[in-house]
């Protein structure tokens, strides 16, 4: 199973970025599928959730980022987004893509998720 992320940049507060994971080894559609972000300086244990979804196309959000970001897959090329609209400098973070072969768990928990990506990093200036 392999994530690889891509997308990500150097933007101003107010801009956006459209990040991608694409998948290989594992079917996004048949699985719960996550974008994480590790803020600058951060334990990995301070891990943040981000947006999920489901096989079900279930959706979630952290509050920091609802309305502003977007979560979305395509099945064809077992590729999932999130689009990222009004980033602030609080968005600044290494964002990291997910697989977990369960349900989705409560929007936070990250720990059971079975494989990672390497990251790539978003960093917003004001």
């Amino acid at each position: 199973v392999q994530l690889v992320e891509s997308g990500g940049g150097s933007v101003q507060s107010g801009r956006s970025l459209r990040l991608a994971c694409v998948v290989s080894g594992i079917s996004v559609s048949s699985n719960c599928m996550g974008w994480f972000r590790q803020p600058p300086g951060s334990e990995p244990l301070e891990r943040q959730g981000v947006a999920t979804i489901d096989a079900d196309g279930t959706l979630k959000y952290a509050e920091s980022v609802k309305g502003r970001f977007i979560i979305e897959r395509d099945n064809a090329k077992n590729t999932i987004y999130l689009q990222m609209d009004m980033l602030k400098p609080d968005d600044t973070a290494m964002y990291l893509c997910a697989v977990y072969d369960q349900k989705c768990p409560m929007m936070g928990i990250w720990w059971p998720f079975n494989y990672w990506g390497q990251g790539t990093q978003v960093t917003v200036s004001s």
